[in-house]
């Protein structure tokens, strides 16, 4: 077993198999936190109203280079918070691109305790979102 996969975690969104609840590898743990992040509408959860990028929200708003610096503003604290412990902080980089269909985010950072370096790429709006 790698030990990229050796940690187990419970999977996000929740689900229950036949054997229990289904878990993820530390990889898939960490990408299935940067989507909470994403896809909670900010101040939607009550007791941490500033967690959360709600980037569903941003397709009804127009669509430039202002939006994607605040959005990137958004993912980076959201983010931080949300990964604390699994990701080395100082290699957390966040790049948003805005087209005119779509919004492009970039995520880069680095497992802190493995030392293992993944990006990941969403695309949102246009024919991806």
């Amino acid at each position: 077993m790698s030990i990229l996969s050796a940690a187990t975690y419970m999977k996000f969104p929740f689900e229950i198999s036949q054997h229990g609840a289904v878990l993820s590898a530390r990889r898939e743990h960490v990408r299935e936190q940067i989507e909470q992040v994403l896809f909670t509408i900010y101040g939607e959860r009550w007791y941490r109203p500033e967690f959360g990028v709600g980037i569903r929200t941003l397709v009804f708003e127009p669509n430039n280079n202002a939006l994607a610096e605040l959005t990137k503003k958004r993912m980076l604290a959201s983010l931080a918070d949300a990964l604390a412990g699994e990701v080395d902080p100082k290699t957390l980089s966040v790049e948003v691109v805005a087209d005119e269909e779509k919004l492009i985010a970039t995520i880069t950072y680095t497992l802190a305790a493995i030392n293992h370096t993944e990006q990941q790429k969403f695309v949102f709006g246009g024919t991806h979102g």
